[in-house]
Order: C-alpha cells, then structure tokens, then sequence
C-alpha cells in the first residue's frame, strides 16, 4: 500500500519550507486569511513557494475568497492546488476550478452524521476533499482549532476524490486517526506548534513519521 501523504498547513517561513520538505511531507499550506496567525502576505508567500523544491506541492488556502483576491494571490505566486475553506458552495467550487485552471480542494467541517451527505456534494466538483473538525459556532477561524471529530463517522466511507482527514491531529494521535478511518492523506497545522503560528521542526518530523 502507497505510504500516507502528509500535508503541513500554515508555512511562514524559509525554515518551515525546509523542516517540511526534509522530513517527507507532500503538501505545504499558505494560508491567506487575515485573522488567522498563520496569515501571509503575498510577496512573504512568494519567497516561500519559490524556495520549495521539486515535489512539495504548494497548496493556497482561502475563506470565501472573492475573484480579485484569488487573481492577486495566483498572480504572485506559483501555486499547485487552492485549498477553500470557508462556506463556498459547489457551484462556487465549480466556477474557482474553470477559472484558474488548478486543482481545487474543498474543506468540509464534520460534527455529526448529518454533516456528511455535502462530501458527496463537493466530491462531484472538487478534485480532492478534506474533511475537517467542524468549527465551534463562536471560532474566529474556520480550521487550526486543534479539534478532532468522531472518527468512527467517516471509518470504511469511501468517496468519488482523494479525500485528506484533518482536524487535532498531533505527533501523538495521527497513527490512530490513519487506523480509525483508513485515511491515505493527512493534515496538521496548529499539532506541530510550539506556539499559535510557530511551526516546530522537530514536531514536524515526528508527525511525518508517525504518520508513515
């Protein structure tokens, strides 16, 4: 069986860039949304898309991003995948993917069963699914909360896109999560931090590894 891919969200830095693509990930995330700590400017995103190599794919992440933002963010870095993560509907996920041409990942929020039946809706017009710890109603941000959800709601699904499980994981739990659902992707933010933001390279090695 394939090894499971790693995807680390929320880069900020030439080190974190480095720290990710040294320990195995797959994936790195850019994060652009401004109340976020993991925010970054366009220009700070460049630096850090440009100094990836060959292999890392770099993922742009916006909430409910509006056109003239996602033409700024295209424009001024090279990217592999937008990553939306806010309430955009499928015909919204439809219209991003037509326009710019790239792949498009669609985060989906899961508390309870109910929450399930819009993976299907998304799997039929993005190109991968994420499937994420549902935000509390009073959040400020709409992921890296470091919240997990029941597990066992998506355990054996299978779905028509690759799909990425999201939401709590750590270094500590990430090989239980990969057990429990039968996951072939994950994604970690806030589990490989020292501080709000401030990714830590030590815990993103042993995330990868614990993952494999």
């Amino acid at each position: 069986m394939a090894e499971v891919r790693v995807k680390v969200c929320g880069l900020r830095t030439e080190a974190d860039v480095k720290a990710a693509a040294s320990s195995g990930a797959a994936y790195f995330g850019l994060v652009f949304f401004p109340r976020s700590p993991r925010h970054l400017s366009i220009e700070v995103a460049r630096t850090l898309a440009l100094v990836a190599p060959p292999g890392l794919a770099k993922v742009a992440l916006t909430v409910d991003a509006d056109d003239a933002t996602l033409d700024a963010i295209i424009e001024g870095v090279p990217l592999d995948m937008l990553q939306l993560h806010g309430h955009e509907s499928p015909e919204r996920v439809a219209e991003v993917r037509e326009r710019y041409r790239l792949p498009v990942m669609k985060a989906v929020g899961v508390a309870d069963e109910g929450d399930l039946p819009q993976i299907l809706d998304y799997s039929l017009v993005a190109d991968q699914i994420l499937i994420d710890a549902k935000a509390p109603k009073d959040a400020a941000l709409p992921g890296g909360n470091g919240l997990t959800f029941d597990w066992r709601l998506i355990a054996g699904r299978h779905w028509l896109r690759p799909w990425m499980l999201a939401g709590g994981l750590n270094p500590g739990n990430v090989a239980e999560a990969i057990r429990r659902t039968g996951a072939r992707q994950v994604d970690v933010s806030s589990g490989v931090e020292s501080a709000p933001g401030i990714k830590d390279p030590a815990r993103i090695a042993a995330f990868v590894q614990a993952a494999r």
